[in-house]
């Protein structure tokens, strides 16, 4: 089964909780030094670099056997907990291009806590790449004994811009620990996750996580809005090649190009993986006692399919783990979207979850034949990532060839396509009063096509279940939204799993998405 991921505080200024990974899945054994230097070694690391430098390394990577990271680090901070890694900051006026007026900079982060490989961190400057250079002191420590002299390394990094307010530079992405990172818009706090690359989510055998071995940051011209990243990825499974193309701003847009590299046959991989947290809403609190509306990095997983049809599934905090998948074909996006924006949704004046940001995955080209995925783990509190999201191709991909993928991510309010669709407002469930075998639903609808139709138009709801009945469908008018409220009761019978969806139509046909709820004991 997998394993959820813990999240700490650990990303310093007004961004918010960030991801710690696990400690985990980077290799089956220790690495020696000589092989930890193993990626630094390939042709093309340093010296002359192309658009095409970072995608013939893992290429010739993936044609070698694997070798994990090093993690071995001093004494001193072999067993750094949460509040010590937290006290070794980075130096502001050490950060790369500081002073250089330039749209960004870039911080790094130590290793230590969870974060004990070294990624080779390179900058790429008229056409030619360096490592950047390793001092202990570029950090602050809150604990003198904690700086050692050793050539360490780096864990990840952070990148910077004015994205609030100008003049002032602030953090707004992150690339840490395995093949994690993420981003947030103007305004946002940190939320959700991405990876590169996801191998077995959801497995009884247990996940595969890949690791971001190394970068290579392309310093920015003057005056230029945008910063591209390149990563090589690595696991005992797959080598990758990952360009980044990013533009912070009131959305924040990364565009991404990945080529991957299978050194194994593998048919459980993800594509553009999106990691969240969801503890609770009104649709789903059975076994929650909080005393907030609702606790959630992501509300629900939505989909455009290759055809156009526009899906919209809340996510579930279940007792069990549970796996769905979308089938589709050529996916026009999918992503793990955060609606609600008021305060008032979540009541947390610390973790201001109305400020996290959805993501949304656009495929850029042709991905043919697969499935959105979706797996629910359960946790006990909102420590956990607990939600992953991933497309997964229909045909496996074969070791020793290559694979390219390309897609733009959106890290904003909503999904970045308006639509002239109704849309799900809230979802909510709880118990009949006189029936204790059955379920209460209440779904609103919001948007466009309520802003046109005529006073007089019938709105009828069309529920389906694969098992168990629906009864008692009502639909009124909310004018509190200024949209409408549909609701109906599910009895269930002996079923122990129900896929329950309902359109809101007019009598001219549907005319809102389709929302889809998964419905367990």
């Amino acid at each position: 089964m997998s394993s959820s991921i813990q999240r700490r505080d650990i990303i310093k200024g007004g961004a918010g909780a960030t991801l710690a990974t696990l400690a985990q899945g980077f290799s089956a054994r220790k690495a020696s030094a000589a092989e930890a230097s193993h990626v630094a070694q390939m042709a093309g690391a340093t010296g002359a670099f192309t658009q095409d430098t970072v995608r013939q390394i893992a290429k010739r990577l993936a044609a070698a056997p694997y070798a994990g990271p090093d993690q071995t680090l001093p004494a001193a901070i072999d067993n750094l907990n949460f509040d010590q890694f937290r006290g070794i900051e980075y130096r502001e006026d050490k950060a790369l291009w500081y002073g250089e007026h330039l749209d960004f900079d870039v911080e790094f982060f130590p290793r230590g806590f969870l974060y004990r490989p070294r990624i080779d961190i390179y900058e790429v400057k008229d056409g030619q790449s360096a490592p950047v250079p390793y001092s202990p002191d570029l950090f602050s420590y809150a604990d003198p004994a904690l700086k050692v002299q050793d050539n360490l390394g780096f864990a990840g990094l952070r990148l910077r811009t004015a994205i609030n307010t100008p003049g002032v530079m602030e953090e707004f992405c992150v690339f840490l620990g395995a093949s994690y990172f993420r981003a947030v818009a103007k305004g946002q706090n940190y939320g959700l996750s991405a990876r590169g690359f996801a191998n077995g989510t959801g497995d009884a055998k247990g996940e595969e996580f890949a690791l971001f071995r190394a970068f290579w940051l392309e310093k920015p011209a003057l005056n230029v809005d945008t910063i591209v990243v390149h990563g090589l990825l690595d696991s005992p499974s797959v080598t990758g090649a990952f360009s980044f193309s990013i533009r912070p701003g009131d959305t924040t847009i990364f565009d991404v190009k990945s080529s991957l590299f299978p050194r194994v046959e593998m048919k459980q991989s993800g594509i553009a993986p999106l990691t969240g947290m969801f503890y609770f809403d009104s649709n789903d609190r059975n076994h929650v006692d909080d005393w907030r509306p609702a606790a959630h990095d992501s509300e629900a997983l939505q989909i455009w399919t290759g055809a156009g049809q526009q899906l919209f599934r809340p996510l579930r905090n279940p007792l069990d783990l549970q796996f769905s998948a979308f089938a589709d074909v050529s996916p026009h996006g999918f992503g793990l979207m955060q609606r609600r924006r008021n305060f008032h949704d979540f009541e947390d004046l610390a973790l201001n979850y109305e400020k996290r940001p959805s993501l949304w995955v656009e495929p850029i080209g042709d991905w043919g034949e697969g499935w959105v995925d979706l797996v629910e783990i359960p946790t006990p509190n909102e420590v956990n990532d607990n939600i992953v999201s991933f497309w997964r191709p229909k045909a496996p991909l074969v070791a020793g060839k290559e694979y390219n993928f390309t897609y733009r991510m959106y890290w904003g309010a909503d999904n970045p396509f308006p639509t002239s669709q109704a849309r799900v407002g809230a979802t909510r469930v709880g118990a009949v009063t006189d029936d204790k075998t059955a379920r209460f639903f209440a779904i609103d609808f919001t948007g466009e096509p309520f802003k046109h139709l005529p006073a007089d138009t019938h709105f009828h709801l069309i529920p389906q279940t694969t098992s168990g009945t629906i009864r008692n469908v009502v639909v009124e008018s909310n004018p509190n939204i200024k949209g409408w409220r549909t609701t109906f009761e599910f009895v269930p019978g002996n079923e122990k799993v129900a896929e329950l969806q309902a359109v809101l139509a007019t009598d001219d046909g549907p005319i809102s998405e389709k929302w889809l709820y998964k419905w367990t004991p």
